[in-house]
């Protein structure tokens, strides 16, 4: 803008701004007040207007007050900022039991991917999406209204999505508090990631009641019949249990995991140099409590690694029809996942967006 717009003549800063009277001719000198009526009335008006809404402001959240101003989005400008995780999960649960996962923006394509493979399974009506931030939330409403809650804080999505970041292990790290939450309002939760897709019904492949239902991150092959129990630790002295895939009963075994889980990421913090996720620390909190809880390692077949799936065609052929859950892990990158799922035939958004809630984003 032109610094010649909206000149002003100089002004004497100590002359009186609310006076309306001429200086006297006679006496020039005169001192003028500010203790006029008007001042007076003015300053009055001021300290009740200060007085009423002082206590308003100290009880809202620092981050109301100035959200509007420093985010796109936010509580105040989000039609679904006020919808709670208890409203969200007695809307979608059936049985007592949801289907969670947790997205931030630049995950909505994987969303509705591993959404249109729910689907086929007839599972939708069961599935809340965990949104953190506002733009998600809005989004997946604004197509599937009730089907999305965002659980304040909201972090920032900068670098959210780039494996091994800060902003990656914050996003991820929020994972055991959330489906604390749900556990403690009740009901049971099957936790997956959004790089996913269903073959078939998960649900119905948990066998027994145990607490906690997990499956192996190994690409080593394991018979059919192997142990469902917690597997011996690795070379980094834990087992590698993946974090993508987890169902939980509102159980105390499984809330323990959970709290222990929260533990050991507080001891295992993100820097620099140990560019660490949430997966070691859960594959900790499972060591540290496996003889309180009652854990059930999943058919490796039914679930496999990625690192599996994707890289070993005989295993795949012998194994055909006993897949459950492809997950397209062992590889960083949208791009790279999108461009395997596509040559595996597991992108589905491609012809089939119209099997989504959500549609063609």
């Amino acid at each position: 803008m032109s610094h010649v717009l909206h000149q002003r003549p100089l002004q004497n800063p100590f002359s009186n701004p609310f006076s309306f009277s001429p200086p006297s001719s006679t006496n020039p000198k005169r001192p003028i007040s500010l203790f006029t009526p008007t001042t007076l009335l003015a300053l009055l008006l001021f300290i009740i207007v200060v007085g009423f809404l002082c206590p308003w402001v100290g009880l809202m959240p620092q981050n109301m007050i100035f959200s509007s101003v420093s985010k796109p989005y936010s509580v105040v400008s989000s039609k679904w900022g006020h919808y709670t995780l208890d409203k969200a999960l007695n809307f979608v649960a059936k049985n007592g039991t949801v289907i969670v996962c947790i997205v931030s923006q630049p995950y909505l394509p994987f969303l509705n991917n591993w959404l249109i493979s729910v689907t086929r399974q007839k599972r939708q009506d069961m599935v809340l999406v965990i949104a953190e931030d506002y733009a998600s939330l809005d989004k997946v409403n604004e197509h599937w209204p009730g089907h999305a809650v965002l659980i304040p804080p909201v972090l920032d999505a900068e670098n959210a999505h780039k494996f091994g970041s800060k902003g990656f292990f914050n996003f991820t790290a929020r994972r055991p508090s959330h489906l604390l939450k749900i556990l403690e309002l009740g009901y049971n939760v099957m936790y997956n990631d959004v790089d996913m897709v269903w073959l078939a019904d998960p649900l119905a492949k948990l066998e027994g009641n145990h607490d906690v239902y997990f499956s192996d991150d190994m690409t080593a092959i394991k018979p059919l019949n192997h142990s469902h129990d917690l597997p011996p630790p690795g070379k980094k002295g834990r087992p590698y249990i993946c974090s993508c895939m987890i169902f939980l009963r509102h159980t105390g075994g499984a809330k323990l995991v959970l709290k222990k889980w929260l533990e050991e990421l507080q001891l295992q913090p993100w820097s620099r140099a140990k560019k660490s996720n949430d997966q070691p620390a859960f594959n900790w909190a499972l060591m540290k409590t496996a003889k309180e809880v009652d854990m059930y390692l999943l058919p490796q077949a039914a679930f496999p690694t990625g690192g599996l799936y994707f890289k070993n065609k005989t295993w795949v052929k012998e194994t055909k029809g006993l897949h459950v859950i492809i997950h397209n892990n062992y590889i960083v990158g949208f791009e790279k996942k999108i461009k395997r799922f596509r040559d595996y035939g597991l992108w589905l958004v491609d012809d089939h967006a119209d099997e989504s809630p959500l549609g063609r984003l």
